[in-house]
């Protein structure tokens, strides 16, 4: 029973975290476009921006990614035999690399507070899909286990990424005629 109660809050600061993970390069956006505004448009964008990143990245982020390990690991702890399993060592690579992510977002984070902008709002609008990737990738791997087979596994991961990429064009050119 400890272990439905741990994978409920485990479940929960996942969906938190990735709220954070979705929003933040959205927010990120929004501040490389305040940046081509008007003085004084521009610097009172980019001020309201961050305070609204910085409360979503310390507030809801950070914490929910700390939750989330510590209920992983407590599932881990409560439930050993999980890591026989090869989908789920594939799934503690995800989660790794996810945090890797997560790390780039909060050096992305530190770049912006100190008004230091590398990328472009479309590079940026790239970067956001990322945890969507993860998150696509972890969902089916965990739901499917073993059933999931690397071969369509990566499959389906290429056509998400491809369909992804071309939405992001299509919307940039839409964008672009209005």
């Amino acid at each position: 029973m400890t272990s439905l109660y741990l994978k409920a809050i485990h479940i929960i600061f996942i969906v938190t975290w990735f709220a954070g993970l979705f929003y933040m390069p959205r927010l990120f956006v929004h501040m490389i476009e305040s940046n081509e505004k008007p003085e004084p448009e521009r610097s009172i964008l980019f001020k309201q921006l961050m305070k609204m990143a910085s409360g979503l990245w310390f507030g809801i982020t950070w914490p929910s990614a700390i939750i989330t390990l510590g209920m992983g690991a407590s599932l881990l702890i409560t439930e050993p035999t999980w890591l026989q399993y090869g989908f789920m060592h594939i799934k503690l690579t995800l989660v790794f690399f996810l945090y890797l992510y997560h790390f780039s977002l909060h050096i992305l984070f530190k770049q912006f507070k100190r008004n230091v902008v590398k990328f472009s709002s479309t590079q940026m609008r790239l970067w956001n899909e990322v945890a969507t990737i993860f998150l696509i990738s972890i969902v089916f791997l965990i739901v499917l286990k073993n059933a999931l087979s690397i071969l369509w596994g990566l499959s389906g991961l290429i056509v998400i990424t491809i369909l992804i990429t071309l939405g992001i064009r299509v919307y940039k050119k839409y964008r672009n005629e209005k």
